[in-house]
C-alpha cells in the first residue's frame, strides 16, 4: 500500500511560481516511477512530469523549460517547481506512484489557479 498527499496549490498571477509537494507513505520501496498529472476543466488528464527511481525525468512539451520535477528521498517527497506560470496551467494537479502490474496510487489532488 502507498498513500500520497499533495500540497502547495493556490492562486498565482501569470508569470508567478508555485512549488507542489507530494509526500509518500506506506510501501514506498515498491515505487518505480512518480509523476505529476493535471486535469483542467473540459480537458483530459495529461502527464506533466515524471521521475523514476533512477532519477530519469520526462516532461510534457507544454511545460518543458518552465517546470522541474525533483525528489528528496530522505523525506519520501517529490516536488514540482512551476515557474513562468500561464493561465493555461490552471488545473487540478495529481501525484501518481506506479510500478508495473502491482502499483498505481493517486493523491487527492491540489488546485492551481493562474489568473490576474
Amino acid at each position: 500500500q502507498v498513500q500520497l498527499v499533495e500540497s502547495g496549490g493556490g492562486l498565482v498571477q501569470p508569470g508567478g511560481s508555485l512549488r507542489l509537494s507530494c509526500a509518500a507513505s506506506g510501501s514506498i520501496f515498491s515505487i518505480y516511477v512518480m509523476g505529476w498529472y493535471r486535469q483542467a476543466p473540459g480537458k483530459q488528464r495529461e502527464l506533466v512530469a515524471a521521475i523514476t527511481s533512477g532519477g530519469s525525468t520526462n516532461y510534457a512539451d507544454s511545460v518543458k523549460g518552465r517546470f522541474t520535477i525533483s525528489r528528496d528521498n530522505a523525506k519520501n517527497t517529490v516536488y514540482l517547481q512551476m515557474n513562468s506560470l500561464k493561465p493555461e496551467d490552471t488545473a487540478v494537479y495529481y501525484c501518481n506512484a506506479g510500478a508495473p502490474r502491482f502499483l498505481d496510487a493517486w493523491g487527492q489532488g491540489t488546485l492551481v489557479t493562474v489568473s490576474s
